[in-house]
């Protein structure tokens, strides 16, 4: 029986001696490597806190003493440390592992954000709560990848430091990485605290020296700590956190179980906030890693094991693909055009924009408020700036684009990858909220293309807009085949593109985005059961086409289908503009409810909430039934077989 297998909570771990933490922390690893390779996860950041996360369930005591990650995807150790070894199998799948914390999942679990920079007012929270409730419990906030370079952990921090009595332990995963090398003063400053090896050889020798006195070595050493804290203001300086009021130690060597050991133990003891700034590797102990750029790791799909390399070739491009090529170009033929990425330059495609114009891209860190406020300053002084973020991470970033961007009508671009239903990451990583928070800006345009041509076309006429915020959301999917227009109704902002034209047809379906291709399937099996449906595309979804309105109005019923919330979406919005027009047609909208989603694949969690092409026209079809009015309905065709 090897020594993980034996692990069956956290206090097992106490038993075991330094060589045997040692031996685990190598099976730990020799299993992360073998089953994320199989499952697909965040493998590079996980590899770099195996020691880190033995050492704190080491000290302290989980649950009672909760551990709380930032960002979540550094959980992995933890999962398995606490009873949940067999879930890798499943890890990021349907009735798996989530690949973050999960309260659902396990007791030891806090928080199900994996949003950064959130963990430190969580546990400033909680801290306080057993304060005022006279429980001695120590809260333990476990951050790294990047995430204090968000706005919010230095709101917290402020607020720890207001708080002497609080028994909470702040520890720093310091790899000097996001999912790029770690940006801004923050980080420089860290960097140098890493780096600057006078410290711990100075302090080294004087530890040398004194321990050689007969009798008193030991003894003077214990009683220099003043003299110590002298010697790291000179060369390595505290003053970012002693000036906060926080007890700091460190850097210490993230990788050496009995040093991180006695530092988290001396924490704990503490009884007050402490920093522990610890230096790890991402990618430790993986060869492929070691040996190439880490970051390539950081989040994996299916890889062979030994070798680092893909199982599936890629043999499609994506979206990020086609947006990062459409701005090579357009940077060539616009010198005004700046980027701006918060920590996320490869993840967002803005790495090939970087290379090309190293002085016009800018990454802000874990900071989606500022990056739009920043945009909009940049655009008050001429430039157009494009801010490309993940979708789900523009909801911190809100009230910026309303009252900072918006209200000021300043010229800047926001592209949102990853937008609709992602799936493999869960509940906080749908980005389905977009279209449904972004309709309430007043002036803002948004444009949901089905294709690279439409996605070029956006961005193209995006960065002409210098008076109004513009948006453009696209899926993590492989781009879809081409999808031509047989005409087209309007232009500019309010053009809508005709893609199935139906004679006779009573029933349109209007498709947005990435659910374009949905919309004609659903048209196709309308069509097999004798409705004729014509399908258009409202390139720009908001603000809602009045062409698409004068459409909308000559038919019986008109058919929505976006990647977003039904709730608040644009589908709702065309309902509300022909209501408005005193138009008859009825509207189904449909879109993705107002829950959380559990984690599965696209197409799972799809066909869970019935966004299939084969449900949504079994419904219409049920409404054209019980209201023949809405659809004339002629003998049904021959049942497709594809």
């Amino acid at each position: 029986m090897s020594l993980l297998d034996s692990i069956t909570g956290p206090r097992d771990l106490r038993t075991l001696s330094r060589r045997q933490l040692e031996d685990l922390a190598d099976e730990i690893r020799s299993f992360l490597i073998t089953k994320v390779s199989r499952t697909g996860g965040h493998l590079g950041p996980n590899l770099g806190v195996v020691e880190l996360t033995l050492a704190i369930h080491k000290v302290f005591d989980s649950p009672n003493d909760p551990v709380v990650f930032d960002t979540g995807h550094q959980s992995y150790v933890h999962k398995m440390l606490t009873g949940r070894l067999e879930g890798f199998d499943r890890l990021r799948q349907r009735g798996g592992l989530s690949g973050y914390p999960e309260p659902a999942e396990s007791e030891h679990d806090w928080v199900s954000n994996s949003h950064a920079s959130t963990a430190l007012s969580w546990a400033e929270g909680l801290a306080k709560g057993y304060a005022l409730r006279g429980e001695k419990r120590t809260v333990v906030a476990v951050v790294g990848d990047g995430a204090l370079t968000g706005g919010m952990a230095w709101e917290a921090l402020n607020s720890i430091a207001d708080h002497p009595e609080l028994r909470l332990v702040v520890v720093v995963n310091d790899n000097g990485r996001s999912y790029t090398p770690t940006v801004g003063g923050l980080a420089n400053h860290l960097a140098g605290l890493r780096t600057d090896h006078r410290y711990e050889k100075t302090l080294s020798l004087i530890k040398r020296t004194v321990q050689r006195l007969p009798l008193i070595g030991r003894p003077v050493y214990d009683l220099m700590h003043g003299f110590k804290t002298g010697v790291k203001d000179v060369l390595a300086p505290q003053s970012m956190f002693s000036d906060l009021g926080i007890k700091y130690t460190g850097p210490i060597d993230g990788h050496d179980i009995a040093v991180l050991t006695n530092h988290l133990s001396q924490a704990r003891q503490f009884g007050g906030p402490v920093i522990v700034h610890c230096v790890t590797r991402k990618g430790r102990g993986f060869q492929a890693a070691e040996e190439n750029e880490e970051d390539r790791f950081h989040a994996i799909g299916k890889i062979n094991e030994f070798t680092g390399e893909p199982l599936t070739a890629s043999v499609q491009a994506t979206w990020t693909d086609a947006f990062a090529e459409a701005m090579v170009q357009l940077g060539q033929r616009r010198p005004d055009v700046v980027a701006i990425t918060a920590a996320m330059l490869y993840p967002v495609g803005l790495g090939r924009f970087a290379a090309a114009f190293p002085d016009r891209i800018y990454d802000v860190g874990i900071a989606e408020q500022h990056a739009i406020v920043s945009a909009a300053g940049l655009a008050r002084a001429g430039l157009h700036p494009v801010v490309a973020l993940y979708a789900t991470f523009l909801n911190r970033a809100f009230d910026q684009v309303l009252l900072d961007a918006s209200l000021h009508r300043t010229g800047i671009t926001i592209t949102l990858d990853r937008a609709g239903v992602t799936g493999t990451d869960g509940a906080s990583h749908n980005g389905m909220w977009d279209m449904s928070l972004l309709g309430l800006v007043p002036g803002l345009q948004l444009a949901a293309p089905r294709d690279q041509t439409r996605l070029v076309e956006a961005l193209d006429r995006a960065v002409d807009v210098d008076d109004a915020v513009t948006v453009i959301r696209y899926s993590k999917e492989r781009l879809p085949d081409e999808i031509p227009a047989v005409a087209h109704v309007g232009d500019g902002a309010a053009r809508v593109d005709v893609l199935r034209r139906a004679e006779g047809a009573r029933v349109l379906v209007v498709g947005y985005g990435q659910f374009v291709g949905m919309a004609i399937g659903v048209a196709d099996r309308l069509a097999d059961q004798g409705v004729a449906a014509a399908v258009v595309d409202p390139l720009w979804a908001l603000p809602v086409s009045p062409d698409l309105v004068r459409m909308a109005a000559g038919y019986d019923l008109v058919v929505t289908l976006e990647d977003n919330l039904v709730e608040g979406g644009v589908g709702q919005k065309l309902r509300a503009r022909l209501a408005e027009a005193d138009a008859s047609a009825r509207v189904l909208t449909f879109g993705v409810p107002q829950q959380f989603l559990t984690h599965g694949s696209r197409d799972e969690v799809l066909e869970e909430v019935g966004l299939t092409a084969a449900r949504v026209a079994m419904e219409v079809l049920g409404t054209i039934l019980a209201q023949p009015s809405a659809g004339a309905v002629t003998e049904p065709a021959s049942p497709r077989t594809s």
